[in-house]
């Protein structure tokens, strides 16, 4: 009988396998090889304050994610944000775009994976190059697939399936609040911006702080000016932003998801955004969905506290 599991990788996929895994009782490790936990769900601190530089929002539509976003919500980790992003394109300005509340955390959405992350056996500073010597009956890649078609090449399939594309993530500061009050926006047609939102907004502080998120024409560190430069022109700014925090992502979203919530290449589960509509909402689903295959298949002991829904 399966009696451990080595997950790599402490974004929301992997923590939720992992939390799941834990609370049955199951002998689960995270192996991480950032600093902290939180994958695509960056918010690092810039000036004193949290900036998100991955992942801008998340929505919540299935029950299972809603309980552990109702839970984050009693505790003050998360609030809904807005329903409305502006839209911009090749017109001047087009209207809002009705959609569902999208979410945000006051204290950066890498706090969300941290409290998930609470009370688990994650190893951080660990660079997983290959399976060899991990110690696991099974093992499960909680990242973007073309990240583990390098650790394990049987995914290779998977990610080129998916088409990963890049992404910059430019943090901007202004002297002052100087564009009408908004959320976030979409940028249609672009050829540098694919959305702009207001940090200050999100945060609730009202920093002077915007971020935007480039095309993956764009995706590079030498592309940091031009992001500002095309942010100052869609939003008709009378002042340069400054650069202050960057972040380019090599895979950022996949052109095509998954239809399955996860993977299996040859015995290794590939779990994460890719599968579903790529949104934390599926990462999440993902991470819950090999949690249970893996308990379906009597890996699952005497449960602990907990429900895995922190």
């Amino acid at each position: 009988m399966t009696s451990s599991v080595v997950v790599v990788g402490a974004g929301i996929a992997g923590l939720a396998c992992a939390r799941v895994l834990n609370d049955r009782g199951v002998d689960v490790r995270v192996l991480e090889r950032g600093a902290g936990p939180g994958g695509r769900l960056a918010s690092p601190a810039v000036d004193g304050r949290p900036v998100d530089l991955g992942a801008a929002y998340f929505t919540v539509s299935d029950p299972a994610f809603g309980s552990v976003v109702d839970g984050w919500q009693e505790r003050g980790l998360a609030r809904p944000w807005t329903g409305h992003f502006e839209v911009y394109g090749q017109s001047p300005h087009a209207p809002e775009a009705p959609g569902p509340v999208r979410w945000c955390a006051d204290g950066g959405l890498g706090a969300l994976a941290a409290d998930l992350a609470a009370g688990l056996p994650v190893e951080y500073g660990v660079a997983v190059r290959d399976l060899a010597g991990l110690g696991a009956d099974r093992v499960v890649l909680a990242m973007p697939a073309p990240q583990a078609a390098a650790i394990h090449p049987p995914a290779r399939a998977v990610a080129d399936a998916q088409d990963w594309r890049p992404c910059l993530a430019v943090a901007l500061r202004y002297p002052s609040r100087c564009w009408p009050d908004f959320a976030g926006a979409f940028v249609n047609d672009h050829p540098v911006l694919v959305t702009v939102c207001d940090d200050g907004d999100r945060r609730g502080d009202r920093s002077p702080v915007l971020v935007a998120h480039s095309t993956p024409g764009y995706a590079r560190e030498e592309a940091v000016a031009d992001v500002e430069a095309a942010v100052r022109d869609v939003l008709h700014l009378p002042e340069a932003g400054s650069p202050i925090a960057a972040r380019c992502w090599s895979e950022s979203r996949p052109a095509r998801a998954g239809d399955e919530p996860f993977a299996l290449a040859e015995g290794v589960f590939l779990a994460g955004d890719g599968f579903g509509r790529p949104r934390v909402e599926a990462a999440f689903l993902s991470g819950r969905a090999v949690a249970d295959r893996l308990c379906g298949t009597g890996l699952s002991k005497s449960p602990r506290s907990g429900d895995g829904a922190r």
